[in-house]
């Protein structure tokens, strides 16, 4: 049996000596507890050397993998010929089993006879000291551990934590040296605060002018606009300020020429810091920006340590204080931190800005993990999370959506519910309602239709209530008849003293109104008399069996009405005729 086994110097094959020692796995650690007896179970076979780091890193990646290199294999296949191979690693057993044809065995013997040979790899392996040992592994671990986290030197995020603390004391100093211009300078030409309001502008232009008595010799055209000039050059005649000395204007000066060449600083300082994030987090960049995405990272401490962070602290970062005096307070707590200057939060509308915050650092959390560990250096990825971003932006405002990636499904079909509807069909369990053109009320309808349509516009309740009425509308019909025939006379009798009266004094105008009045009364009585016809008619169809003789008295009753009407009106049609031929004469 042949042991393999990996140094950081090279591959080494022992050959065991006494394979009857393996059987007795507890006791084989006593057989390693000296350089002598060590000698005696195991013996240096062969040794394949690296011949540089690169070599070592590459044999150590694949073995890691649980895969041969070629030297490796080289190296069997030319010591291993009709020999079994003892290895560490099961699966790096069966590889070489089926590509070199070696017999391999892993087991528990196996491994402590691994633990044994580097305790004594020293002794054992001629020429490979302890001093030459352990920078050999130092080195190669290092030399690992960069593989295998893709570190680069490019991507040292240190100075990009320096330049964003750096700019923000710029930002700072700018804005107070410029406020002090403005104050130094303002009690000689106070103006022209308003005139000018950016700060680089303001310090350019007082540089340039010095006293206000020369700016109306002076071009501005390269700093503000015509108008602005023009306006300034007005401003100076009439200033309300105070004089100035020449030396207090040289001081001005010198503080103007420090706000310029800060804000010169400042653009430089930026572009390098651009640079950087685009180089080292290019991804993140994409996403948020390069000031937002550098402040996460300098807030993070490290790029590493803020891929190692969830999406929902990123989410909330910069804002701990909230955060805590809303779980302390128990109110509500942040939807965003620093992520919240970034231009997509900027684009929504305030009620969407808790979910964008949301997604915005779901895909920020990948898209650092990319950039601290991946081996791409584009921003492909971040680019994607952002059109995905801003199409659900878009989903969300109700915007249409072309056949970008990302976009939300269809909202689903919500139907009105209806319980004459079936389940699972398109009929209906009850007829459909249809409508009712009876049921409108038209002007100018004529008494009869009313009459007709009347039972189907009164509710079922005022039907229920006349059927318990009819009796009682029998007893009252005759009562109604006595009080028709009594109005009529009343009627006849002020015809009649109007006929006498017309006959003192006749005109042609009174004959016409009373003819009209007399039309419009007779229109009124016909209608009620139908109408009562109706009503009748109604009520004994609803009493049934009951109410036919009742009903039937009824008609009896009215007819003889009618006919004493019409012979009472009869006479006085005879008399208007009359009146009519009179006074023709």
């Amino acid at each position: 049996m042949i042991l393999l086994f990996e140094t950081p110097a090279g591959f080494a094959l022992f050959k065991v000596l006494d394979e009857g020692r393996l059987n007795k796995v507890e006791d084989l650690w006593k057989e390693f507890s000296s350089p002598e007896t060590a000698r005696q179970v195991v013996k240096l076979k062969a040794f394949s050397k690296f011949e540089n780091t690169s070599e070592a890193l590459e044999a150590a990646t694949l073995l890691i993998d649980s895969k041969p290199s070629k030297g490796l294999r080289k190296f069997l296949r030319s010591h291993c010929d009709g020999e079994t191979l003892a290895v560490a690693d099961s699966k790096l057993g069966n590889i070489i089993k089926d590509k070199l044809k070696i017999e391999c065995v892993h087991n528990q013997a196996v491994m402590e006879l691994m633990r044994g040979v580097r305790t004594q790899m020293t002794e054992l392996i001629s020429g490979l000291g302890v001093q030459d040992l352990a920078p050999m592994s130092l080195g190669l671990s290092h030399s690992l551990s960069r593989y295998k986290l893709k570190f680069s030197a490019d991507k040292v995020d240190t100075m990009i934590i320096q330049a964003i603390g750096l700019l923000d004391d710029l930002d700072k100093e700018l804005n107070t040296y410029a406020m002090r211009v403005r104050e130094w300078y303002g009690w000689h030409f106070p103006e022209l605060t308003k005139i000018v309001q950016d700060n680089i502008l303001y310090a350019r232009t007082v540089k340039l002018m010095g006293d206000r008595v020369n700016a109306a010799k002076l071009d501005f055209s390269e700093i503000v606009q015509e108008e602005v000039e023009a306006e300034l050059k007005e401003a100076a005649m009439i200033s309300m300020g105070t004089e100035v000395s020449d030396l207090d204007l040289a001081n001005i000066r010198e503080l103007c020429d420090q706000v310029l060449s800060l804000s010169e600083y400042r653009a430089q300082l930026y572009d390098y810091l651009k640079n950087r994030m685009n180089t080292i987090a290019p991804n993140l960049t994409a996403l948020v920006g390069e000031l937002v995405g550098a402040r996460l990272i300098a807030h993070g401490g490290s790029l590493l340590n803020l891929a190692k962070q969830p999406g929902s602290t990123v989410q909330i970062l910069g804002a701990e204080k909230a955060l805590f005096r809303a779980l302390k307070t128990k109110h509500a707590t942040p939807k965003y931190g620093l992520i919240y200057h970034a231009s997509l939060i900027g684009q929504a509308p305030p009620k969407l800005k808790g979910k964008i915050s949301r997604s915005l650092a779901a895909k920020s959390a990948l898209a650092i993990r990319y950039d601290a560990l991946g081996d791409g250096q584009d921003n492909s990825m971040g680019l994607e999370n952002r059109a995905k971003l801003e199409a659900r932006l878009r989903n969300l405002e109700g915007r249409e959506l072309g056949r970008s990636a990302g976009s939300a499904k269809g909202k689903p079909k919500i139907e009105v519910y209806d319980k004459d509807r079936k389940k699972g069909a398109g009929g209906l369990i009850t007829a459909a309602k249809t409508y009712n053109p009876s049921a409108d009320s038209v002007l100018g309808q004529t008494a009869n239709t009313a009459a007709d349509n009347e039972e189907e516009t009164v509710p079922k309740k005022r039907k229920a209530e006349r059927l318990s009425q009819t009796g009682e509308a029998t007893e009252e019909a005759p009562a109604t008849g006595e009080d028709k025939k009594k109005k009529d006379k009343k009627e006849k009798k002020k015809k009649k003293k109007a006929d006498e009266g017309d006959t003192a004094t006749p005109t042609n105008g009174n004959d016409h109104v009373e003819q009209e009045v007399e039309e419009v009364v007779t229109k009124e009585k016909k209608e009620k008399k139908k109408k009562k016809k109706h009503s009748a008619e109604d009520a004994g169809a609803q009493n049934g069996d009951e109410n036919v003789d009742s009903g039937e008295k009824k008609k009896k009753k009215r007819k003889h009405a009618e006919q004493e009407e019409e012979e009472s009106e009869a006479p006085s049609k005879k008399k208007e005729k009359k009146k009519k031929k009179k006074s023709e004469d």
